[in-house]
């Protein structure tokens, strides 16, 4: 489904990922996880060429691009790509002047020209599908950090991604409305949603993830199963980190 080989990503003399492999199935969930400045972001950005690799290939469902610091990559084929994920930020990144339904529409009319009618109609439905019917014509700035990312998770699924990638989804929220975002995540997973997510919260990494990569200055250094990741990981580094984040946060997320 997705293939990222040999990745390698600078900036400047700084080398952020270190030939960085990494193989996602379809209808699975992989949570991408490590300290700060582990790489963790970065190689989720790298997924859809927001970040253009140095070095490597990405592969998604039939289409692969190879990239090296003398080759060009093409607009083109940078968009064919990207237009198979959906992304869901950090801070959520709605629209401040349009309403939860037109955020959600905004894509599916002015990217892929879709009829207003049948956006509209695809936008209730993801609504619906996140908890948000009830807030369709509410401005951003009158919903919680929680409805806001509800509402970007519908917008980020419109166009029907293969892919759903999350950066840090819950950071930016407490404790209580991180919930209702992992309640939303965890049902999209239920329902087969492949989904790629970098996050420091390990409640949501724990309870949703198939599939744990652990990321530390820009190395892979464990992956695997989350059962086995989180319960009984192979490296004393793993143990470490999963054991520190577990005491300072009570298994919960951080800001």
């Amino acid at each position: 489904m997705i293939g990222l080989s040999h990745i390698i990503k600078r900036f400047g003399d700084n080398t952020v990922l270190k030939d960085v492999s990494v193989d996602i199935k379809e209808g699975s969930v992989t949570a991408l996880v490590g300290p700060s400045g582990g790489g963790k972001s970065t190689l989720l950005r790298c997924i859809n060429l927001l970040e253009i690799p140095t070095s490597g290939s990405v592969r998604i469902g039939n289409d692969t691009l190879e990239f090296s610091p003398d080759i060009k990559v093409p607009t083109k084929a940078i968009q064919q790509l990207r237009r198979q994920t959906g992304m869901v930020f950090q801070n959520f990144q709605l629209f401040p002047h349009r309403t939860a339904i037109e955020n959600v529409m905004e894509g599916l009319v002015t990217v892929l020209k879709w009829p207003e009618a049948k956006a509209r109609e695809r936008a209730l439905s993801l609504l619906e599908k996140v908890g948000m019917a009830h807030k369709v014509d509410a401005w951003p700035a009158t919903l919680s950090g929680g409805q806001q990312q509800r509402v970007a998770i519908a917008r980020a699924l419109a166009p029907q991604p293969q892919v759903l990638l999350c950066d840090e989804p819950t950071s930016a929220l407490d404790p209580e409305l991180a919930q209702e975002v992992v309640d939303v995540l965890g049902q999209l997973a239920r329902e087969g949603t492949t989904m790629v997510i970098a996050t420091h919260d390990l409640r949501l990494a724990s309870k949703i993830a198939h599939e744990v990569v652990f990321l530390e200055a820009g190395v892979v250094v464990e992956k695997g199963p989350a059962s086995e990741v989180f319960f009984n990981p192979a490296h004393e580094r793993t143990r470490r980190f999963i054991a520190t984040i577990t005491h300072q946060h009570g298994g919960g997320g951080e800001g």
